[in-house]
């Protein structure tokens, strides 16, 4: 009996580890999900996936120690907690290599909880604010390829504290960082010019913030017409940051409920196309987020059921209005995920409640696949269940393989809280979209060439050489390029997709082709800096490649 205890004890242990260090997969028609690691260490509030195909992500140094050691003799946190001295040598920042699947420990001086940050043309990660002692710091992370790079700190960069606030990488190559918890302007980053020195009022988020409701991490798109679209809670406005004016304001959403946090709902700009065109539209949708009154009514312990409206919006239109539409289930903490052909995935998130800890219940477990082409009525698609929640502080970002990266969850102090009915989440996972199963490989394409990391200029001609199998029209291609974004707290900050115009198809080959294309003619419609070129066959994208546009 003994011998068969021992003999059953030894394989359960075998198959735990073994669960542990292999990732699961889980395939069904509507997408796969990857369990990538059982933990990082961290707890993933924010990511950023760089040039390097490595994704930095980091949560809050306030946490106290988190899973992650760092290197023995490396860097130590010293700070006072409850008057209590502490000293944290663990890492609160991961460098995750998408290829190898492997993370390393980033050191980080100053607290990042609930800060934000953009890419910078030369593709160096620029982040912003926090909390305490991090709330006026600029950190920035140039990628590198021997695993050297490390997070450096500027003590002041920021103006003033910012937490909460919203980064957007400007044709210039400059970010301009708006709002933040009682902040009611914005300032500009890098600070080269006197101007950039300044702080500038924004008196819209003074307007749309009122006792009851908050209007965090506003929603910011750069429109074609180099104006900034601007949305807090349920109103937007056209914003010219040169002349500091607001230049439009648009219709309230017709329910006027909010969607920022801490109602959190999500915002996306869908892609650009007929980019040659004097008349280029642009549109943005709004989805899920909290009623009014739901952060009061959780802070007594009453979880309201969020929206299941998305609000979609032609900001380029001289009259535009709101239309309205209704996904499978009200979310609230979800993000927009555009992908490479063009739809758009709505993951994470919550059904009950607002953004907070404790402050949500009934995770969304089901991704939304939202496709804005079909007809109102037909653009939803419920996709494959994960079996993780991923609600407040949860991040996502695509990669340039075109899965999804999923991580974080409800970051308590040490990282667990035994009582929480959703404790901290040191996971991370992928889901891959249906385009990636493999029946449909036959249709997907190889780029050839150019190779990664070519240097684009704008409006200039070029061609795309890839494989495919079957024939094509030109119809059933085009080409993509996508800013990959600064995620945190349900939102993307620089995500933007762009359809590059087609010029011509040359067979060039037994299943290779040369296709014709141009790149965007301003910085007003692609910032310069990197961007994921991917080819798109029948909705099928290639993996991608790193290109990057400058003047």
């Amino acid at each position: 009996m003994n011998a068969l205890f021992a003999v059953s004890t030894l394989l359960f242990y075998i198959i735990l580890f073994t669960t542990l260090i292999t990732p699961y997969l889980v395939i069904a028609n509507n997408g796969t999900w990857q369990l990538l690691q059982l933990s990082i260490g961290i707890s993933a509030m924010h990511m950023q996936l760089l040039n390097n195909d490595r994704v930095i992500m980091f949560d809050r140094t306030d946490a106290r120690q988190s899973w992650l050691p760092l290197p023995h003799g490396g860097n130590c946190r010293h700070y006072i907690d409850d008057k209590i001295p502490i000293t944290d040598c663990t890492a609160h920042s991961v460098e995750y290599d998408v290829v190898s699947n492997t993370t390393r420990g980033l050191f980080l001086q100053s607290d990042t909880w609930c800060s934000s940050g953009s890419v910078a043309p030369n593709g160096m990660l620029i982040q912003t604010g926090g909390f305490n002692d991090g709330d006026r710091k600029v950190r920035t992370f140039t990628p590198c390829s021997n695993s050297t790079c490390e997070w450096k700190e500027v003590n002041g960069g920021l103006n003033v504290r910012r937490w909460y606030a919203t980064n957007h990488r400007l044709v210039d190559g400059r970010q301009i960082i708006i709002g933040g918890t009682k902040q009611f302007n914005y300032e500009f980053y890098p600070k080269s010019s006197s101007a950039d020195s300044k702080t500038y009022n924004l008196p819209f988020l003074a307007q749309t913030c009122d006792i009851e409701e908050n209007n965090l991490y506003p929603y910011v798109f750069l429109n074609v017409d180099g104006n900034l679209f601007i949305f807090a809670n349920n109103r937007a406005i056209l914003f010219n940051n040169i002349k500091d004016k607001v230049v439009r304001t648009y219709p309230m959403i017709p329910d006027g409920h909010p969607r920022n946090y801490p109602s959190t709902g999500s915002a996306v700009l869908l892609p650009l196309r007929n980019l040659e065109s004097k008349n280029i539209e642009a549109e943005v949708v709004v989805c899920g987020g909290a009623p009014r009154g739901s952060f009061l009514q959780a802070n007594i312990g009453q979880l309201l059921e969020a929206l299941n409206t998305c609000a979609r919006l032609k900001i380029t239109d001289p009259k535009a209005t709101w239309t309205m539409e209704t996904m499978p289930r009200g979310r609230v903490m979800s993000d927009m995920v555009m992908l490479p052909n063009g739809n758009v995935l709505i993951i994470n998130g919550a059904n009950l409640g607002v953004a907070g800890w404790d402050r949500a219940a009934n995770p969304i477990l089901e991704p939304f696949l939202y496709k804005p082409n079909s007809p109102i009525g037909s653009r939803f698609e419920v996709q494959t269940p994960t079996t993780i929640p991923r609600m407040y502080h949860s991040a996502t970002v695509l990669l340039r393989d075109g899965r999804i990266l999923i991580g974080g969850s409800n970051p308590h102090h040490y990282y667990t809280n035994r009582e929480a009915f959703y404790p901290t989440e040191t996971s991370i996972e992928a889901f891959s979209p249906n385009y990636l199963n493999p029946n449909f490989a036959s249709l997907r394409p190889k780029i050839l060439k150019p190779s990664s990391q070519s240097n684009l200029k704008y409006g200039q001609n070029f061609s795309v050489s890839f494989h495919v199998n079957g024939a094509l029209t030109q119809d059933s291609l085009h080409v993509t390029m996508l800013s990959p974004p600064f995620n945190t707290h349900s939102f993307s900050m620089d995500q933007r997709l762009l359809v590059l115009t087609n010029r011509k198809i040359n067979v060039t080959g037994k299943s290779t082709y040369e296709f014709n294309v141009r790149a965007p003619g301003s910085p007003i419609l692609a910032p310069p800096g990197y961007y994921i070129l991917f080819v798109v066959h029948q909705e099928i994208p290639s993996e991608g490649i790193w290109i990057r546009i400058s003047a």
